[in-house]
């Protein structure tokens, strides 16, 4: 994911499906990355949140502004 920097820490992985699925119909490039480590068997998701919203600087109003709708209807 080079150029790409993080945009935003996701709450639960619905969020994530759908952000990602509305990003890829408005083809905005994104890389979707979960904290989940089986090796501690997810405790960073309950300090860190679910994952993060990676993209390039210059999407990342669109993708706040996304977010935020897909926040207010989940």
């Amino acid at each position: 994911m080079e150029g790409f920097t993080k945009i935003a820490v996701l709450e639960n992985e619905i969020e994530a499906q759908l952000l990602g699925s509305i990003l890829k119909e408005r083809e905005i490039p994104h890389g979707i990355r979960s904290y989940y480590d089986l090796a501690y068997d997810g405790i960073f998701q309950m300090h860190k949140g679910w994952g993060a919203i990676y993209a390039p600087e210059e999407f990342s109003k669109d993708i706040i502004e996304v977010l935020e709708e897909v926040r207010k209807n989940i």
